[in-house]
């Protein structure tokens, strides 16, 4: 047993790292960086989420719960900031974790991050179809119900076509290497973030303010509406417009002088990003009483179409067709790297941790891009928005405790940071706690799924991640 436990306490070297990722190469700067986490952040959920949040749970009030998970997602960007400063390696989270607590560990946060990532990437391109299905509808082009949606029999859906071509296209853009995709995404944000602007000057002149009362409805005993508790789960629901900070964090390996431009990067991407949230979000509340966002994927352009600005609410959904793609870019990435790693590890066949001649984990991108099309195409967006913020709020967790194990190493085996989480070392409990909180807050089939990945995940590491591991080989 106790041979055992030292086992699962070994850590990674992170000179093996080092020397690993230096296949992958350098060509991300802050501006990219800020594109890739904006692109994520300000992507499918401000366009869907907003609304869905607003009839479900918080009522006009939804710009509070973006706050309170800003709160949140900001005191997790703080020790990513810190934590990636010094330890610039692929996979964030995952190999973080493994250098500080350990391979079992690292393992635990990075199968965490993978669930978020599968669940982001199908999640983004099921918004992606709605808002392609709107934009077609408005010209009179239908789809057969089957292709529409996820598997639905009731309902008639039984593949959502379109989100699975969605995430083709974005794994072949990937494929041709991250200097070419950083260029597209950074012209993509953009012209988004000029769109979305404009939604918020005409949206404006279309405000009732009869429907921004009462603010924060009056809790509904046994339903999660009203009250803090709809604003604890509205909270929860939108935390997966924070992902872009991990998806940033994954491509460390490949930001030029990621000491300093990595948490320029995720503080950047949080203000830019909550600053457009909650702006849109009032104004979507102040158009339309917030029950009439029921389900509803692209709140944005119906309000606008339901307003009489149909010209506009076009060009959103063009937009938002376009715009969608750079969250799915982002994620992707992210992702490819997250299973790089894991092949880079041994903890996955070795294969998915090889790099072609562009510099790119290939095979890993279209594993990953295969999975997610399966994913994507089959599970409903309303079910998949539900469970995506759970790896995300673990993988916060853990890098926010991660921190007190890096602090000491500092200066002494590692080097030490240019960026440091303030306030230590009260904020990084704090952060970890408010985490913690908002996970609890999340439904329970979230919470029962979570499980059930983690004893895939546990079977997976016993039955091979633990023989074939490069710690095993004296590699480190």
């Amino acid at each position: 047993m106790k041979e055992i436990l030292k086992r699962l306490f070994l850590k990674q070297d992170p000179k093996v790292y080092q020397e690993k990722d230096a296949q992958l190469t350098p060509s991300l700067h802050t501006k990219d960086l800020i594109g890739l986490g904006t692109g994520m952040v300000v992507g499918t959920a401000i366009f869907t989420l907003p609304g869905i949040v607003a009839a479900d749970h918080t009522g006009p009030a939804v710009p509070l719960a973006f706050i309170v998970a800003a709160i949140g997602a900001g005191l997790s960007a703080l020790a990513y900031a810190e934590t990636s400063s010094v330890l610039p390696f692929a996979g964030s989270a995952f190999s973080w974790i493994n250098v500080l607590f350990g391979e079992f560990f690292g393992w635990i946060a990075g199968w965490a991050l993978l669930a978020e990532y599968f669940i982001s990437v199908a999640f983004v391109a099921s918004g992606w179809s709605a808002y392609m299905q709107g934009f077609l509808g408005s010209f009179g082009i239908k789809l057969p119900i089957a292709l529409t949606g996820g598997f639905n029999p009731r309902a008639g859906s039984y593949i959502d076509i379109l989100a699975a071509i969605a995430i083709l296209i974005v794994g072949a853009l990937i494929s041709r290497g991250i200097h070419q995709v950083s260029r597209i995404e950074n012209i993509i944000v953009g012209v988004k973030l000029l769109v979305i602007l404009m939604f918020i000057v005409v949206g404006a002149t279309a405000i009732h303010p009869q429907n921004y009362v009462p603010f924060l409805p009056a809790h509904q005993p046994g339903t999660t509406f009203g009250g803090w508790q709809g604003i604890l789960a509205g909270t929860a629901q939108i935390f997966i417009a924070y992902v872009g900070f991990d998806a940033i964090a994954a491509n460390t390996a490949e930001t030029v002088n990621p000491e300093k431009t990595m948490p320029r990067g995720l503080i950047g991407t949080l203000l830019l990003g909550t600053g457009f949230f909650i702006a849109v979000s009032l104004v979507l509340v102040g158009m339309f009483k917030y029950n009439r966002y029921a389900n509803n994927a692209e709140p944005a352009a119906w309000a606008l179409r339901q307003s009489g600005h149909y010209i506009t609410a076009n060009l959103l959904s063009i937009v938002a067709i376009v715009g969608i793609f750079s969250a799915l870019i982002a994620i992707l990435l992210a992702s490819s790297r997250l299973i790089y790693a894991f092949g880079r590890d041994g903890l996955l066949p070795k294969t998915l941790g090889q790099i072609d001649q562009k510099h790119v984990p290939n095979h890993a991108l279209w594993m990953i891009t295969v999975l997610a099309m399966i994913l994507g195409s089959v599970f409903p967006f309303t079910f998949l928005a539900t469970l995506v913020s759970a790896g995300t709020l673990v993988a916060f967790i853990f890098v926010s405790l991660g921190i007190y194990a890096l602090r000491p190493r500092e200066g002494v085996d590692l080097p030490q940071a240019q960026f440091k989480m303030p306030l230590y070392p009260i904020l990084p409990a704090i952060s970890a706690l408010f985490s913690a909180v908002i996970f609890w807050g999340l439904n329970s089939d979230a919470k029962i799924l979570m499980i059930g990945w983690f004893v895939i995940g546990l079977l997976i590491y016993f039955v091979y991640g633990i023989q074939h591991s490069i710690i095993n080989k004296g590699s480190h």
